[in-house]
């Protein structure tokens, strides 16, 4: 009798079994090429869907990662685990003190990754020449309504005015295609979807509305009161025209449609509703210097200690692809186990 050995899983793609070489790839085939790093877990807003009124116990000083630890990192990511993408976030990333030196840093690496800002726009319109002067290719900007009043209810601050004009400031610096990130919450700012899209169609700003996801610090999200990807379409199109725009999608979370005939486009991350999950090519890095794998994972691989005692390059390299590895293949919101995880989306980094 002839016995053979069982045919290897067709989706498993096996580390690299030299150490210091290949990318982050995980068991299910993705490959991770787009970094997103939290600078700080640190907001001047309140936003509902974020965090509490109160605000949040911050991270202490101490367990954020200097200035030198994130661009090693960065670096790391670029040189060696083939990062091709990298977007600051937060918090709010404009809190950081050294964020412009961050930004040169990062677009200085060989070879040259795209360098990208998310931000609430607020002091946007002091910074935005330095960031563009230190190579930063293109803003997300958060804005969830054009209402002074609907502003200081979400947002609990009223700073409207501040950022409209680091809108503009960006746009001025040549920081485009500026993007408009907008959540849409029931009974609160649904009837600011048409004027928020027509203010970008107006300014050449790109608008993407984004699903409100279960990250909320006070896990108040509930998918029954959540406005879905359908309800924003059908908004949207009770004053335009929307067609599916058949440009290749790929990796990008967004399903775009042309307004009114194009060529302007208007964007729905439907994160919830019809995940892309099979196609997530992205890795973050906390401001405490932890891999996550996804916005909803439970699970963190710590590559800060072992920087700080005294892990080569190619060391922890090796430990973010191990952390790759644990990737799961969805975030299973959809499944009945689902545990929202314990850091709100503010200590993440969007």
């Amino acid at each position: 009798m002839t016995t053979t050995s069982p045919l290897p899983d067709p989706v498993l793609r096996r580390p690299d079994p030299v150490p210091g070489t290949g990318g982050l790839v995980d068991r299910h085939g993705r490959v991770a090429t787009d970094l997103r790093v939290s600078l700080t877990d640190r907001c001047n807003l309140r936003c509902s869907y974020c965090m509490p009124p109160e605000g949040l116990a911050w991270l202490p000083k101490v367990e954020v990662l200097t200035d030198d630890e994130v661009t090693r990192l960065v670096r790391i990511g670029v040189e060696q685990l083939g990062i091709r993408e990298v977007r600051f976030t937060g918090g709010e990333p404009l809190l950081r003190p050294g964020l412009v030196g961050i930004v040169r840093a990062a677009t200085a690496l060989q070879p040259r990754p795209e360098v990208s800002l998310t931000t609430n726009a607020i002091g946007l319109a002091r910074v935005a020449p330095a960031l563009a002067e230190a190579g930063l290719d293109r803003i997300n900007v958060s804005l969830d309504t054009l209402d002074r009043d609907r502003f200081k209810q979400l947002a609990h601050r009223d700073r409207l005015d501040d950022v409209l004009a680091g809108l503009a400031a960006a746009q001025a610096a040549g920081l485009t295609p500026v993007k408009v990130n907008a959540v849409l919450l029931r009974g609160i700012n649904e009837v600011d979807a048409v004027p928020l899209l027509d203010f970008c169609l107006e300014r050449g700003y790109q608008l993407r509305f984004i699903e409100q996801m279960p990250l909320d610090a006070h896990h108040a999200w509930t998918r029954g009161e959540m406005v879905t990807a359908e309800d924003i379409l059908e908004r949207l199109s009770a004053a335009h025209t929307l067609t599916p725009d058949t440009a290749e999608r790929g990796s990008a979370p967004a399903e775009r449609w042309l307004v009114d005939g194009g060529p302007a486009t208007v964007g729905v991350i439907a994160s919830v509703t019809r995940s892309f999950c099979g196609t997530c090519d992205r890795t973050r890095l906390t401001a405490d210097g932890q891999v996550r794998n996804c916005l909803f994972a439970r699970e963190e691989s710590d590559l800060r200690t072992s920087m700080r005692e005294g892990a080569t390059d190619e060391e922890l390299a090796d430990r973010w692809r191990i952390a790759t590895l644990a990737k799961l293949p969805g975030h299973g919101i959809d499944d009945p186990s689902f545990l929202q995880p314990s850091r709100p989306m503010s200590a993440i980094g969007g």
